[in-house]
């Protein structure tokens, strides 16, 4: 079905040098425009950050440093780019929570006033997820080919999920029949609590992954500010996250 249009739309994606929309920069974007008589122009370019690409986000995208050493920056580019979309409404993959975002932050660092208000968005990643079903009942129908009965009963929700992990198995051969390897690829993150508010950075050391001290050590956090560690003993977190900064607290306290 093609799209009803009263205004030309532009689809556009945008590799960076990291997912934060504030800290991180467009390393390359792509724009496909459609206008409501069906004509299409495409555009993609190639942008130098003016910082160093990361190795891990290199290996996902395919960008490195040498690449965009001589591409221009996003303010040299941003007319171009603003010229093309200044009178279309925008859609993306995940765009409202992160393209749009970071293109906006973009334009703001080049003196360009980019307002959202004058456009539409299309967030085709929402509409997925909006009518696709993420519930146990619609992962047994997709893996299994069968109807859930007596859902959100603990034993029929139990062997279903069982059933569904086997199917998983046989569809993704890539899937490791492992289950400390199952375990690694089903981790959100690597957290210390499992509820993930304490995690382990790359060097194994647990840090708070919220607040006013996200990011930091839990070590040098008592320590620094011991007031923190009743606070959260008093406040509405879960047992075992009391449980691992007390056994945390109390490792330092020994050593």
């Amino acid at each position: 079905m093609e799209l009803q249009l009263k205004r030309p739309i532009c689809f556009f994606d945008l590799e960076a040098t990291g997912t934060s929309v504030t800290k991180d920069r467009i390393v390359e974007i792509s724009i496909l425009k459609i206008w409501p008589n069906g004509n299409k122009e495409s555009k993609t370019w190639l942008v130098n950050p003016g910082v160093p690409i990361p190795p891990e986000v290199e290996a996902i995208h395919g960008i490195d440093d040498a690449k965009v050493a001589n591409e221009p920056t996003f303010k040299e580019l941003a007319h171009r780019v603003l010229e093309m979309i200044k009178d279309a409404d925008l859609a993306g993959y995940n765009s409202n929570k992160y393209d749009i975002p970071l293109l906006a932050e973009e334009f703001l660092r080049a003196e360009i006033d980019f307002d959202l208000n004058k456009r539409r968005a299309v967030d085709v990643q929402n509409i997925f997820h909006k009518m696709e079903k993420r519930t146990l009942e619609a992962a047994y129908k997709f893996y299994c080919d069968k109807d859930l009965k007596n859902a959100h009963s603990a034993e029929a929700d139990t062997l279903a999920t069982y059933e569904v992990l086997k199917s998983q198995l046989d569809r993704y051969p890539e899937l490791e029949n492992d289950v400390e390897k199952l375990a690694d690829f089903s981790n959100r993150f690597n957290a210390a609590d499992f509820a993930g508010f304490i995690v382990f950075n790359k060097e194994g050391v647990e840090c708070f992954s919220f607040g006013k001290y996200k990011n930091q050590a839990v070590e040098a956090v008592l320590e620094k500010d011991p007031g923190y560690f009743g606070w959260i003993q008093n406040a509405d977190f879960p047992l075992y996250t009391k449980k691992v900064l007390t056994a945390i607290k109390l490792r330092k306290l020994q050593s």
